[in-house]
């Protein structure tokens, strides 16, 4: 009797196991991505951690509202040579996209993803960023999106887009003096104190996210112009799906496939 008690009784603590074991890997799987995401944050800032402090200030991980929209910006680099704004992403395989693309494309064999081009994403950010440094107009914002992982970038953008053992070096490529040591602290400062990250709801971030991206999306529309003639790229609708396109066709006969 007493054996078949023990029994029940490691059945039953194996079953306890068993459904702990599933609810940790559902867990895992729904927070899987925001898992990554911190853990590439977290690379990139023992990266710039080692910047020569008396050139370049780093604030890692800032939210900044304007009016009802929040923006994230995973690193901000305060230099003599300009505010580097950073954009981190954990993607491995190969990177496929263009500058003005709406999305780009991850390729690991047959398996293909699409996100939001995070060049779009960073504009946005440097948008949001120069409400609070109104005052600095003449101020240099440098665009870098940088991949942790060893992913394989295929990107026809003049941004630049790392992978993140090249970042050091793609900071220090600028050399031209934009910004004095009083003005990197005043900067430093500004948005030191603007940063909502250890207040903010999430759930209301999450939702300012999404209104940015759709604004960004019509936005970024607008914006783009056409290399050849440098009119406006406007959206048409071909036989294999939705494109831009010069504005001035037939004249200008350009278009783009992906935005």
């Amino acid at each position: 009797m007493l054996y078949i008690r023990s029994n029940l009784k490691l059945e039953f603590m194996e079953l306890i196991l068993l459904i702990l074991f599933f609810l940790l890997m559902l867990i895992f799987g729904s927070y899987k991505s925001k898992i990554k995401g911190i853990i590439g944050e977290k690379k990139v800032s023992s990266i710039l951690y080692f910047l020569d402090k008396s050139d370049y200030k780093v604030i890692n991980n800032v939210i900044i509202k304007t009016g009802n929209i929040s923006a994230q910006i995973d690193h901000i680099v305060i230099s003599s040579f300009g505010v580097f704004v950073i954009e981190t992403k954990n993607y491995k395989g190969w990177i496929v996209g263009y500058e003005n693309s709406k999305y780009w494309t991850q390729v690991i064999y047959k398996y293909k993803k699409k996100f939001y081009n995070p060049i779009l994403q960073n504009a946005g950010h440097i948008r949001a960023l120069k409400n609070y440094l109104k005052g600095y107009k003449d101020l240099e914002y440098r665009s870098i999106v940088v991949f942790c992982t060893k992913a394989r970038i295929k990107v026809d953008s003049d941004s630049d887009v790392v992978n993140a053992n090249s970042l050091i070096k793609t900071i220090k490529k600028y050399s031209s003096v934009n910004l004095s040591k009083t003005d990197k602290e005043n900067i430093f400062q500004i948005i030191s104190t603007s940063n909502l990250v250890k207040s903010i709801d999430q759930r209301e971030h999450i939702n300012s996210v999404k209104q940015r991206i759709n604004f960004l999306d019509k936005k970024t529309i607008q914006e783009i112009k056409c290399p050849k003639c440098g009119n406006k790229m406007i959206q048409r609708q071909g036989k294999f799906g939705i494109f831009l396109g010069c504005k001035s066709y037939p004249k200008c006969n350009y278009t783009q496939q992906e935005f």
